[in-house]
């Protein structure tokens, strides 16, 4: 038997970005239980391609690593406050909504400090010992030294991946990589970029508007300098993020019950029409885009920028001096196309099957589409003769619904897998936290507070 069988860790986490860097910070400390995060990068970094000055979190401090689950942890974004001698300037800034290079900064300072969390460690296989009942952790470093680890649970946060438009794909193996590229891409071309004459930005959501944003911001005060800027997306409207207080309870544990208990086409289809849950704009950026073409346009100037919701991209190839876009306008059902130096496809992210997993994946009990099947504490199914455990974050949203990217269930999240691990509630999670009754109410006779029957306004809000 291994060293590493006979001292196995209780968890290890397979990749460091907020989800299990929350874990990390939760489980830090907790008596009895030794944890590990593995990553193959550097150092800590935050979607660095759109690190952009001026960009916020779309969701308040509070929903930091561990504040939702644990006040009083030290890993707190006050407590980073605190240490970098910076709580009177945030006290004075009145900010509710971070800067997103803070975040990332924060972030970085938790995972530097904490004795878990190991850099430049890329794992290149999980599998199961059965006789040893461990998980293998094989990694190595950028150098090429390979090492070994054993664990009874994994928790995969290995993240999501940026997918470009099938359409857009060949484009950048092509030999056009930085004219043709994803959001997550776009401060590193950034320069370049603004010195084009015309670029494309493709998508609705929070990043394609920044982009946007972006962009316009690189032209003279007048408009005459700078890129022309087009934005296309396949949404009806360039629309705001849900954030009524009402609505932002579908960010709630409530409401992933409820739906975890939705048959699967049903919440197929839900993931789908909720995009303004989750892929809206806020309403701060669309008005800064607004001010920014209003600017522009002072004295009768037309603008350097064109905005067409409504429209898919079907096809694109390189042409002298760009590309050709072929694009259908749904609801009009026709078609034009557009030539542009550049694109930037805002085009969101995906779960993805890591190659590590491989010698596992027989063991994973998959659903018709190749997905996790995933439990109330985030744990996927596997072969029973498998006694460790294998654990997901932000790899649910076809299971839990649209908070599973959502950096306000974070340490909700985190607290729960840990609770699961430990064996025992580490953590208090809560049994109710929206008022809002997603489903039909379990007590549609409830009666007022005379004893005679109410009326639906009448019944309590229970999950």
């Amino acid at each position: 038997m291994t060293a590493a069988a006979e001292h196995p860790y209780d968890l290890v986490g397979i990749g460091i970005g907020p989800f299990n860097l929350s874990l990390a910070a939760l489980a830090d400390g907790v008596p009895g239980l030794r944890t590990l995060f593995l990553d193959a990068r550097p150092r800590f970094s935050w979607h660095p391609g759109l690190l952009l000055e001026g960009t916020v979190l779309q969701v308040p401090f509070l929903a930091d690593l561990v504040t939702m689950a644990d006040p009083t942890s030290p890993w707190s974004y006050l407590n980073y406050l605190r240490a970098h001698d910076r709580m009177f300037p945030f006290f004075f800034s009145e900010r509710f909504h971070i800067p997103r290079r803070e975040y990332d900064h924060y972030c970085r300072w938790a995972a530097e400090c904490l004795p878990s969390c190991r850099f430049d460690a890329e794992v290149t296989s999980v599998e199961w010992d059965g006789a040893a009942g461990v998980f293998r952790v094989e990694h190595r470093s950028a150098a090429g030294r390979r090492s070994s680890v054993a664990a009874r649970r994994i928790v995969l946060g290995i993240g999501t991946e940026p997918v470009l438009p099938e359409v857009l794909r060949p484009l950048p193996a092509a030999g056009h990589r930085g004219r043709v590229l994803h959001s997550a891409d776009y401060r590193t071309h950034r320069a370049r970029l603004a010195a084009e004459d015309d670029v494309t930005v493709i998508g609705a959501g929070q990043s394609g508007a920044e982009v946007v944003l972006d962009l316009l911001r690189h032209q003279d005060g007048d408009g005459a300098g700078g890129p022309y800027v087009r934005w296309l997306a396949r949404t009806p409207a360039f629309a705001p993020m849900e954030y009524s207080k009402i609505g932002l309870e579908h960010f709630t544990p409530d409401y992933i019950r409820y739906f975890r208990g939705l048959p699967p086409e049903v919440r197929d289809r839900l993931v789908r029409e909720q995009w303004q849950l989750y892929k809206g704009v806020s309403e701060e950026t669309l008005a800064e885009i607004h001010d920014a073409l209003y600017e522009r346009t002072i004295g009768g100037t037309e603008p350097r920028a064109a905005l067409h919701p409504g429209v898919e991209i079907t096809g694109a190839e390189a042409v002298p001096g760009g590309f050709l876009l072929r694009c259908h306008h749904a609801q009009q059902d026709s078609r034009f196309e557009v030539r542009t130096s550049a694109v930037v496809a805002a085009t969101g992210y995906a779960a993805v099957r890591p190659a590590f997993l491989g010698p596992v994946a027989g063991l994973v009990d998959w659903d018709d589409r190749g997905r996790y099947r995933i439990d109330g504490e985030y744990r996927v199914a596997l072969d029973p003769a498998v006694t460790g455990s294998l654990y997901v974050q932000n790899a649910e949203l076809h299971t839990h619904g649209v908070g599973a990217p959502d950096l306000t269930l974070g340490a909700w999240r985190a607290a729960t897998i840990l609770n699961a691990v430990a064996g025992r509630p580490v953590y208090p999670v809560p049994d109710r936290a929206a008022w809002t009754t997603f489903g039909a109410p379990a007590d549609p006779g409830h009666r007022g507070r005379d004893g005679a029957p109410g009326d639906a306004a009448d019944a309590p809000a229970s999950g």
